[in-house]
């Protein structure tokens, strides 16, 4: 926790905070003001001596926790090998291995191929011209509330948040928006005997496809199996069939966006698991090599016959985080996916118990150690409260633990997938006083 007496920035994290302005793009939306010095496993350290829990892992990325030494040891071991050389025209072994291990744990029987990228938005640009060249399609249908990356083809499909978006159009054009399956929000009106997920697959093909667009047109439809930025929403189970089904009917390729959900995230390899359906492309980065920079597109072999030059990158699939990658994906396999699973069980059980004692949290939603709490001004009304939520992040920082929010009045609670029990009843324990110190207030 952070220490007693000490203000929070301190005075070293205060001077870093000032020269950051000076030289530092303003875009880059900062949560708090956290200047990192250190960090291991579940703990993260600042440059004034402040410890912190940190239950957003950078956005869900150092799944294995801070600097694992397996992962460490993997990234130095390489870098003595060698740092680079062009995997779009040289080969290496670390990468091939990266692959077979990707093809291993796709979620389909087919044999599935990988394109290695930088980023998740790399992965979601390469998604989008590897579904235009197989398909001979043009149209993409994504869903409002969703985040696929800030490069134009990418953020194209993204309809998280205006200020994302504003001051950049034109956008790729050919993108469809239609509402995410919100069991807590509905957007589309249905009745009480309605199914949130029928309605929206109904949507889909009685008006998108019937009234703006031809299927013959659709190359993919992009979705993340479980909705991130837009408020760690689950879709109802009805949905992914129905939607795979619509796909499958249209020959509409069927794109499993995991580059949050991913990695073990949810309890399984891929979200997308959960539901009972096979993507025809994944696409993945953040967790998948505990913070070094990659990311990747799995796809059907019968859907990845592009021809050679049609994509490529100078450092997609950089050798030292192919390494950090293959050992992040030993230690999941290893324990950390069952351990992400339980700790999810065990962390929104105990969720459950402080919403009946908080009438702030409206929802509890989640799978694994993807979790979301709904912060909302009434119960019955289910209105957002968006005040709270920035308050109780702020002020949950400045006693020690690390938050992030998403959607209105969410809070993603993200931890390390090795992630104990004593951490979770110390982070709730910071929790419920900060509810208690605002709730009263």
């Amino acid at each position: 926790m952070a220490k007693d007496n000490k203000q929070i920035p301190g005075p070293l994290a205060k001077k870093i905070i000032n020269r950051d302005a000076e030289v530092m793009s303003p875009s880059l939306p900062r949560s708090y003001p956290l200047v990192i010095d250190h960090a291991s496993g579940v703990e993260v350290w600042d440059v004034d001596g402040n410890r912190f829990l940190d239950f957003m892992t950078g956005i869900a990325v150092t799944g294995t926790g801070h600097s694992h030494p397996k992962v460490v040891e993997a990234i130095k071991a390489q870098a003595d090998r060698f740092l680079h050389i062009c995997l779009s025209d040289f080969r290496y072994e670390v990468a091939v291995e990266l692959a077979e291990k990707l093809d291993e744990i796709a979620p389909f029987p087919e044999i599935g191929q990988t394109v290695l990228t930088n980023s998740g938005a790399e992965a979601v640009e390469a998604a989008i011209k590897l579904a235009r060249h197989a398909t001979g399609k043009q149209t993409f249908i994504a869903f409002y509330g969703a985040f696929h990356g800030r490069t134009l083809g990418a953020l194209s499909l993204t309809a998280s948040k205006y200020r994302q978006k504003e001051g950049f159009a034109p956008f790729m054009p050919g993108v469809i928006h239609v509402p995410y399956p919100d069991p807590y929000h509905p957007v589309l009106h249905i009745s009480d005997e309605q199914d949130v997920g029928l309605a929206v697959v109904d949507y889909i093909e009685n008006v998108v496809l019937a009234k703006e667009v031809p299927p013959c047109e659709v190359a993919a439809i992009f979705i993340e199996p479980i909705l991130g930025e837009g408020g760690y929403i689950v879709p109802p189970d009805s949905f992914f069939p129905a939607l795979r089904d619509l796909c499958d009917r249209n020959e509409i390729l069927l794109v499993a966006d995991e580059v949050q959900s991913g990695m073990g995230r949810t309890g399984k390899w891929w979200a997308i698991e959960h539901f009972g359906v096979e993507p025809d492309i994944i696409t993945s980065a953040k967790g998948l090599a505990s913070g070094m920079p990659l990311g990747a597109v799995i796809a059907r072999k019968s859907v990845m016959k592009w021809p050679p030059g049609t994509h490529g990158s100078t450092f997609g699939g950089n050798p030292v985080s192919c390494a950090a990658a293959l050992a992040t994906l030993h230690l999941l396999e290893d324990g950390l996916i069952d351990n992400a699973a339980r700790m999810g069980d065990y962390l929104i059980g105990k969720l459950h118990e402080m919403a009946q004692r908080y009438p702030s949290i409206g929802d509890i939603r989640g799978k694994g150690l993807m979790i979301g709490v709904e912060l909302v001004k009434d119960r019955e009304a289910r209105t957002p409260d968006k005040e709270l939520r920035d308050q109780i992040i702020d002020e949950a920082f400045v006693n020690g633990l690390l938050l992030l929010g998403a959607g209105d009045s969410v809070i993603r609670l993200m931890p390390p997938l090795l992630v104990d029990e004593n951490d979770v009843n110390e982070a709730l324990g910071i929790l419920e006083a900060v509810l208690e110190k605002l709730e009263s207030a």
